[in-house]
């Protein structure tokens, strides 16, 4: 981020001890600009939740500072609590009153006037308006999270977080409140998300934070995260099983499968000469013929799953 005027989100070296011990946040830095969605991976206990609450103000940090639209989350609350729209995990809603009432009404706690309109929009955005005189008792989970969603931009703020917005939701409303949420960045609308699911993470972000024990491991753009950790996977299936690899294939990264049948090769994906034409060569001096060569690009899952294991 070379423009500080675009930064809208700045943490600074942000800590949370407990009195019991437990460090949920482990001096924590992160710059977040306009616009940006911006998701959290972690393993539950990680600390994401915790730090989603710090920079709304719910939990107060143990030391750093949290600046939101230039305003200090602790000296100036109110001017950065009015900026931010919070949608937590659970599926807390008032279970007897409408859903445009509702929403209506969060509006105006936090002093905005009533405007129908808005809400309306709101609502039909969310594909709610068909349920706006619906009792919330009504709905469907996915319809619930939907709700949240509906409240949290009620007072139009800024900046929305999402905790684990698509937990429980089917693929199919998992997929149209993505739309929903790239139609809110388009609008300028900075989005935060927390997820356990990978591919919500590759799907929607435009960078990724991986978190784990209350540190940050790393924040990458999505893309060049896949550019620079993603590796590759030769798997080459051969005619007959082989008790061990020769000692002629050692110089490779090979691993040989429990049946004895395949022969994995792994290299890294962005390398100019990654070995294939010396092992396949190497493959045919030793006498092992192939009958079948495929590929498999590493996953962001692997990529996580490896940083958080370096990470123990």
């Amino acid at each position: 981020m070379n423009n500080n005027a675009d930064i809208l989100i700045d943490i600074k070296n942000i800590t949370k001890k407990y009195d019991n011990g437990f460090t949920a946040l482990d001096d924590v830095s992160l710059q977040i600009k306009k616009g940006e969605i911006i998701a959290l991976l972690g393993p539950n206990g990680a600390g994401k939740t915790t730090l989603i609450s710090t920079i709304c103000g719910i939990i107060t940090p143990t030391s750093g500072s949290i600046s939101v639209g230039g305003f200090d989350t602790l000296k100036d609350y109110r001017d950065t609590r009015k900026m931010i729209g919070l949608v937590p995990q659970e599926l807390t809603t008032d279970a007897f009153e409408t859903v445009f009432d509702t929403v209506s009404f969060t509006r105006g706690l936090f002093g905005k006037p009533r405007d129908n309109s808005i809400i309306e929009k709101i609502l039909k955005d969310l594909s709610l308006w068909d349920k706006k005189d619906n009792k919330l008792r009504e709905l469907s989970g996915g319809m619930k999270r939907r709700v949240l969603i509906a409240k949290a931009l009620s007072h139009e703020p800024d900046i929305l977080f999402l905790d684990e917005p698509t937990a429980g939701v089917d693929v199919e409303l998992r997929k149209d409140m993505w739309n929903v949420m790239r139609a809110l960045s388009k609008t300028g609308v900075t989005i935060i998300l927390t997820t356990h699911y990978i591919e919500e993470a590759e799907e929607m972000a435009d960078r990724i934070g991986v978190i784990s024990k209350g540190r940050i491991l790393l924040v990458e753009q999505t893309s060049e995260l896949m550019r620079k950790l993603g590796h590759k996977e030769m798997i080459v299936e051969i005619s007959e099983p082989l008790d061990t690899l020769p000692a002629s294939l050692q110089a490779f990264d090979l691993t040989l499968s429990d049946d004895r049948k395949f022969i994995t090769y792994s290299y890294n994906a962005n390398q100019e000469h990654p070995g294939i034409t010396r092992l396949l060569k190497a493959l045919i001096d030793a006498d092992i013929r192939t009958t079948d060569i495929s590929t498999k690009q590493s996953s962001l899952e692997d990529i996580f799953v490896n940083l958080v294991r370096d990470a123990a």
